[in-house]
């Protein structure tokens, strides 16, 4: 019989969390490393809009999400390799009008503004190409880079040359000695449709849309290839600036079309939420005339005193949002169900479609999330179903379109047993007798699907970024013995050595590409602890966890005492993990778990004898709180708690949420209570909120 899908669960929302990261993970890579997308943008938006659903329905999953913080892909090794003075971070996103008003109120919140304070937001459409950031020194440009991974760009400066678009020179008495411009590189319907003709003509591949055709083009080692695709700039934004020539965002944009750079005509400021909506309902009504492709409207709070204050959080700013257009729909045959096994050994059932284009794009594929997901929709396969391309949901099946006279296939049934190694597969029951939403396989480290994921995760871009060890490679090692856990990818060079049978006479290698991935991994020796904890694929510590806990604790040896102490869930260990910012129950739960495993124990010592950890990247180090533990506590007059957390941790320091000896400096507002009490018992630096501003370096 079909089971009944349970209530959404604590422990239900952690497995599909995880799932949704590893999936996010692998289109970011095919989407921004390889301009080959796998699914829709609406799809993946999909991915990333469940992700914040869950983490805003259980706020302890808010910081385990790899993909929460993460930008791009990493940079492609065909190009020169340079750090971007400033973060080119993403944006979140809504999808109902409700969420625009949503915004708005949680932006007034965070500000502490009345809600009869006016807030001017500029909004602008989203145009659906590939981000660029062109650099300007004495008004003469001299560098392009792409997003990449936003941290560090690839050099695209002599293709970006050839576009008639960018000017080469900004005009204007005003413009910064140092100038950095940002905004978006597109391809025309029109460019796109000869592009594709010319191609077809030469016996070439056609490409699937004008975003992967405007990326293509970029992305070319030959700039005269570039030259001859006819790209389009549209400006919206900057990085480096070494004087700000206007106080709003509305006045930046009127300033870069004064200077010479193209912007967008479509962009309005709007007075408050119904005005926007009104505008995004303007530019929806007429996105199918204008000659390039927009999925979206994106708003920008336009004081950027404001949005100094507001600031980022994780991949984004808490300024701007995007709000994308709606789904499409159409109607295919489902051919089969297959289930895949993670690399925690979830098995997740994915349909197999009949091609169907839906907007524009070909699906051929769709994630059936769970056992019950397929028992409540009741799809079987060989019905004709209905599929969804939407931003509000991922890309999904939402049901069969049945026909009151065919016959219809047997139920689905689900494996009890993992596909790939034959253990058995159960869904877990907790200590509430709730059983768990996915069914994972047992065998463990036997399970080659699971070991496979784990060493993919760990050479990933955010973990050890291995160049040359890719998915096919990791595969291909791992099967031949080469390669078991991750300590193995630094001996594989000795091994290989004294080995009778080299890497180098294996099938699609050479002297030269051996050389390059033995230097590529001996380039990963020394490693930075935030990449080297998310490396280790520890349940719920994504790269922003993996962050914290790096601030927090000194060395890999400090974290694997306390982690190891914080098995007993009493101790003084798990109260500290518990009581790092942003980290709760949930993680300090799986470090202790992680930590309390003999073998994980000896994975992680057999890794450290090969690597050098690193300390983190440092933040605002300079800066007098860096490094410090910070409690706030009681009443802020001149800022928001959220905002005063923010500006802690952007200059380094580690916040807290209970007072302990560790804890370095404690704020203490009106109406401090417990926390201030306890803080001066134990003899710690108690200051008052115009002390913290003086501290922080933002006046008395």
């Amino acid at each position: 019989m079909p089971t009944t899908a349970k209530p959404l669960t604590e422990r239900r929302a952690r497995t599909e969390h995880a799932r949704l990261a590893a999936s996010i993970k692998a289109h970011d890579i095919a989407y921004h490393g390889h301009d080959a997308p796998t699914v829709s943008d609406a799809e993946y938006d999909g991915l990333r809009r469940r992700l914040g659903e869950l983490e805003a329905a259980f706020p302890a999953l808010a910081a385990p999400a790899g993909p929460s913080d993460s930008v791009g892909a990493a940079p492609s090794e065909k190009f020169r390799h340079v750090r971007h003075k400033v973060p080119m971070l993403s944006l979140g996103n809504v999808f109902a009008e409700a969420e625009v008003g949503e915004f708005a109120a949680r932006v007034r919140r965070f500000l502490g503004l009345p809600t009869e304070a006016p807030l001017p937001v500029m909004a602008e459409p989203k145009i659906d190409g590939l981000s660029c950031a062109l650099r300007y020194e004495a008004g003469r440009l001299v560098l392009a880079l792409t997003r990449g991974d936003g941290h560090e760009g690839e050099d695209v400066t002599a293709n970006i040359r050839t576009l008639d678009a960018v000017p080469k020179h900004l005009s204007g008495d005003d413009v910064p000695a140092v100038c950095e411009v940002r905004g978006e590189v597109y391809m025309t319907k029109p460019d796109f449709a000869a592009l594709n003709r010319r191609q077809a003509e030469a016996g070439k591949p056609v490409f699937a849309n004008p975003r992967n055709a405007a990326a293509g083009s970029l992305r070319q080692l030959d700039p005269q290839v570039t030259a001859g695709r006819s790209l389009s700039f549209f400006a919206y934004a900057w990085g480096e600036l070494s004087a700000l020539p206007a106080a709003t965002h509305s006045g930046m944009i009127a300033t870069f079309a004064r200077w010479g750079l193209p912007t967008n005509p479509l962009a309005k400021l709007c007075a408050d939420a119904d005005d926007l909506i009104a505008h995004y309902r303007s530019v929806e009504a007429g996105r199918a005339a204008l000659p390039y492709d927009i999925d979206g409207v994106v708003y920008k709070v336009d004081d950027l005193a404001y949005q100094a204050r507001l600031g980022f959080v994780s991949r984004a700013p808490r300024w701007a949002v995007a709000h994308k257009f709606p789904a499409e729909r159409a109607t295919t045959r489902l051919l089969a169900i297959d289930v895949q096994v993670g690399r925690t050994g979830s098995l997740t059932p994915v349909a197999r479609l009949e091609p169907v284009t839906v907007g524009g794009v070909v699906v051929t594929n769709a994630t059936l999330h769970n056992e019950d997901e397929i028992a409540r929709k009741d799809v079987r396969v060989g019905d004709r179903v209905a599929v969804q391309r939407a931003g509000d949901v991922i890309p999904q099946i939402l049901g069969p379109v049945l026909d009151p006279v065919a016959p219809r296939g047997e139920p689905y049934v689900f494996p009890d047993h993992c596909p790939a190694c034959g253990s058995a597969a159960i869904r877990e029951v907790d200590a509430k007798g709730e059983v768990d939403v996915v069914r994972r396989c047992t065998g463990g480290l036997v399970c080659p699907a699971q070991a496979v994921e784990r060493l993919k995760h760990f050479c990933s871009r955010l973990a050890f970024d291995i160049e040359g060890l890719g998915d096919k490679q990791i595969e291909s090692f791992y099967g031949d013995g080469l390669i078991h856990a991750p300590a193995d990818i630094f001996t594989l060079a000795a091994r290989d050595k004294r080995s009778l049978k080299k890497i180098a006479d294996r099938e699609g290698y050479g002297a030269t590409s051996v050389r390059n991935l033995f230097a590529a991994i001996e380039a990963r020796r020394s490693v930075p602890m935030n990449r080297v904890l998310f490396g280790l694929g520890i349940r719920h510590v994504g790269e922003t966890n993996a962050r914290r806990l790096a601030r927090h604790f000194p060395s890999m040896e400090a974290l694997r005492q306390i982690a190891e102490a914080a098995g007993e869930p009493a101790s003084e260990a798990r109260a500290e993990l518990q009581a790092i910012e942003g980290l709760g129950d949930v993680v300090a739960e799986a470090l202790a778990d992680f930590f309390g495993e003999a073998h994980n124990r000896a994975a992680v010592e057999a890794l450290l004898t090969e690597i050098t950890v690193e300390p983190m990247e440092a933040i605002a180090s300079s800066s007098p709180v860096a490094g410090k533990v910070i409690v706030f506590t009681g009443g802020l007059e001149r800022m928001t708690r959220d905002e005063a957390k923010a500006r802690a941790e952007s200059l380094g320091a580690k916040v807290a949420g209970t007072v302990s000896r560790k804890t370095d400096i404690v704020v203490a507002g009106p109406g401090s209570g417990s926390k201030e009490t306890k803080a001066r018992e134990l003899g710690l630096m108690v200051i008052d909120e115009a002390a913290w501003l003086e501290l922080a370096g933002a006046g008395a």
